[in-house]
């Protein structure tokens, strides 16, 4: 099986983050958008397949099955293609640093796809998860599941548990894009991305698109206790630990490794 080197990912990186960022405004908006669904799509298809597994009986097999059908979403994003804003973090600052993109397209980029993927997310969580009935009232199994996961994350998280989670996710999110980029065949792609997308859900780190469906789905489905003010705060400290995650831990760290120094093209 044909697989690029580290050092020639990093060198794909670079022309993706590029590609990413002189993309014009309109297909940032519309790839944006279907990023954000393919990824609400996921963490939907999470909830819906993991509820009625009582925790206390079932464990971490809850969480990790979780993960499992949650890839599905980076999946989606890699293989159909779109904008996701978490996978920019890293492709684009590594872009930065090899001087193909500047701060002012960084800034574009990150700002366009972020409202892209929100509208895209919300879209999903209130017409296909609540008014289909995807997700049901108070007293369904669906309901309780996607309450525990939203609870969790807007009230019962701090800021610097959400920010340091939000720096594992992106982490292990990016670590999946970098890999993906390696193979040269779906099969390959899909299995780069599956075990680190699985593994940040598996361990309850928060990623911000993630928790675009998340959180807004569970508020409209009546969940108590999950106002605006929340889900707007865990989204704020989910997206600078994801900065961080990504953009430093991949990106910049990575460019050190195998691109400081390389001349120009």
């Amino acid at each position: 099986m044909a697989f690029k080197t580290p050092e020639q990912i990093a060198v794909a990186a670079v022309a993706s983050g590029e590609k990413k960022a002189h993309l014009p405004v309109a297909k940032m908006i519309v790839g944006g958008f279907l990023a954000g669904a393919y990824i609400a799509f996921a963490g939907l298809l999470a909830v819906d397949v993991t509820s009625g597994l009582d925790p206390a009986l079932w464990g971490g097999v809850t969480t990790l099955l979780t993960g499992a059908v949650f890839s599905l979403g980076l999946v989606l994003v890699i293989i159909a293609g779109s904008e996701l804003l978490t996978g920019n973090m890293a492709l684009v600052p590594i872009a930065l640093l090899s001087r193909k993109v500047t701060v002012g397209r960084l800034a574009l980029n990150w700002g366009v796809v972020l409202l892209a993927n929100l509208l895209g997310a919300l879209f999903v969580a209130y017409v296909l998860a609540v008014q289909t009935g995807v997700i049901g009232a108070e007293g369904t199994a669906s309901f309780t599941r996607i309450a525990a996961i939203a609870t969790g994350k807007a009230v019962t998280e701090d800021d610097l548990t959400i920010f340091l989670r939000a720096i594992g996710c992106n982490w292990l999110v990016c670590l999946g894009v970098w890999m993906a980029m390696a193979a040269e065949d779906v099969a390959g792609k899909v299995l780069a991305i599956f075990f680190p997308i699985t593994a940040f859900v598996a361990l309850g780190f928060d990623h911000v698109v993630a928790n675009m469906f998340f959180l807004p789905a569970a508020h409209w489905a009546g969940v108590p206790g999950i106002g605006w003010g929340d889900i707007v705060n865990n989204w704020v400290f989910a997206a600078l630990g994801n900065v961080v995650g990504g953009g430093f831990f991949v990106g910049v760290l990575y460019w050190f490794l195998y691109l400081r120094g390389r001349t120009a093209d």
